[in-house]
């Protein structure tokens, strides 16, 4: 049978994006995303909107002439910035915390000069959060790709905040592993603390969004280590992160986003966050209720199909390999993968 997604609205993701994958509609139908008509297995989603401000893209960075560093704003090319440090915290989790008006914001940038972002350097926009929570086998494709089931829960499992590094920054290829594996990811930023939050105003808990990558030693998460994950994605450098946090009243539909990760300029992975099968307001209401999740805490929320592992024959990161991996309306983010060293 044929399978194809759909929006209430409009339609999201093609069926060309899942075309290398087997009949979703053979698969058992446990999740109450799924329905089965006419033959097909259709995907429904509702959205809301939220107002639009214009310059809410968050950057911490570092002048080169003082290696101190700052708050700021990103333009949305990406080219230019405003140093907001004189005004608010520099660091990005104090700044969430003090919950600034944007209002208050927008009027210090309007006032303020705008800079060539050449001359600092953009370093990951949240630094050390308490928390990193990251969800498996959360798009349909990644699913698929492994002939797998949609879970029937989310699948939850952590990084140390030691793995953050920024949108340039480099991956290191750590001597211990031969599988080190991709996964672009959506970021959700926590903007308030949510304990026991209901999903209807979960995204009320949101700050923004940024472009992670939930870099993998496959090696490490599958076959070592007891078939924990911790050490397989918890290695250092392997969650690059940013350019920016983009506010959340930038995103009116964060579930419809087109994220793609090239490695050496060829296409590895193209999705879109249409393919969730939690949604943002489930995964932090499923969350909260154990776990407080705090400001600047961050989410990633799974990747779509194609990361190398799963591929014929499977493929793995080596030094000198570059990964770009971008989301609509979020940013690009270049990372190189260097080897190690002592």
């Amino acid at each position: 049978m044929p399978f194809k997604l759909i929006n209430i609205t409009r339609s999201i993701v093609p069926c060309d994006i899942l075309k290398n994958s087997q009949n979703l509609c053979t698969l058992p139908r446990k999740n109450r995303l799924l329905n089965h008509t006419a033959g097909c297995a259709t995907i429904v989603r509702s959205f809301s909107n939220s107002p639009i401000t214009n310059n809410m893209r968050f950057i911490q960075f570092q002048r080169n002439e003082n290696g101190k560093s700052g708050l700021g704003v990103l333009s949305a090319d990406a080219s230019k910035f405003v140093d907001l440090s004189a005004a608010y915290a520099t660091n990005m989790i104090e700044f969430i915390r003090s919950n600034v008006p944007l209002s208050d914001i927008e009027k210090r940038v309007e006032s303020s000069k705008w800079e060539e972002i050449g001359g600092v350097k953009l370093l990951a926009p949240v630094s050390n959060p308490e928390k990193i929570v990251c969800i498996g086998l959360n798009y349909l494709g990644h699913c698929l790709e492994q002939n797998k089931e949609p879970p029937s829960e989310p699948m939850f499992f952590s990084k140390f905040a030691s793995t953050i590094t920024g949108p340039t920054g480099d991956v290191v290829h750590h001597d211990i592993t031969t599988q080190l594996d991709w996964e672009v990811e959506l970021a959700v930023i926590i903007g308030k603390e949510a304990r026991h939050v209901a999903a209807s105003s979960a995204l009320e808990h949101v700050f923004g969004y940024s472009v992670a990558q939930d870099i993998s030693a496959r090696d490490w998460q599958k076959s070592r280590n007891g078939g924990q994950f911790l050490i397989g994605k918890s290695m250092d450098t392997f969650c690059p992160l940013g350019p920016s946090i983009v506010h959340k009243s930038l995103v009116p539909d964060p579930h419809n986003l087109r994220l793609t990760c090239n490695i050496n300029g060829v296409s590895k992975q193209l999705g879109n966050t249409s393919e969730l099968i939690f949604r943002i307001d489930e995964i932090i209401h499923r969350l909260s209720q154990s776990i407080t999740l705090k400001p600047g805490d961050v989410i990633l929320t799974g990747t779509p199909s194609g990361v190398g592992m799963h591929r014929s024959p499977p493929e793995y990161l080596k030094p000198g390999d570059v990964i770009e991996s971008e989301i609509q309306s979020i940013g690009k983010i270049v990372n190189k993968v260097v080897k190690d060293t002592p």
